[in-house]
């Protein structure tokens, strides 16, 4: 399996702007330059879409292992923050802290917390990151 997407930049870094696509559509030409990565402006960067990618595979990831343990959640929602901080070597994602609240009726804490460890470290994002990246989860049953 293969995903694709891409991106144009025309222009300066400080003064030029990009678009991003994929393959999907979902994102057709959306907007991106200096100020929505570095300040606030309007459009997207490629941190917000790493924090998008790795929310939806964590979540997808703790429904899988929820499954595997004969559970079935009712909701699962997960907000991810990518810390993107300037290092010695560079601008670097250096920590994404995972955030889940779970419905999952009939779930131990003991039954959820270990499918949601089990899919902090098996999802592929995730997978991607480690052992570059600190990656935290503060998960819990509501």
């Amino acid at each position: 399996m293969e995903r694709t997407a891409s991106a144009v930049w025309k222009g300066g870094l400080k003064d030029g702007k990009g678009v991003i696509s994929t393959q999907s559509g979902v994102l057709k030409e959306t907007q991106y330059s200096f100020s929505t990565r570095f300040e606030s402006g309007t459009g997207t960067n490629p941190e917000e879409l790493i924090a998008a990618a790795h929310a939806g595979c964590f979540t997808m990831a703790l429904s899988a292992q929820l499954s595997n343990a004969n559970l079935t959640p009712e909701s699962l929602e997960t907000t991810a923050a990518v810390k993107f901080e300037k290092t010695d070597a560079g601008f670097t994602i250096t920590a994404i802290h995972l955030t889940t609240r779970a419905k999952v009726p009939g779930a131990s804490q003991e039954a959820f917390d270990t499918a949601a460890e089990n899919a902090k470290k098996g999802c592929p994002i995730s997978r991607l990151f480690q052992g570059n990246t600190e990656i935290t989860l503060d998960a819990k049953l509501v």
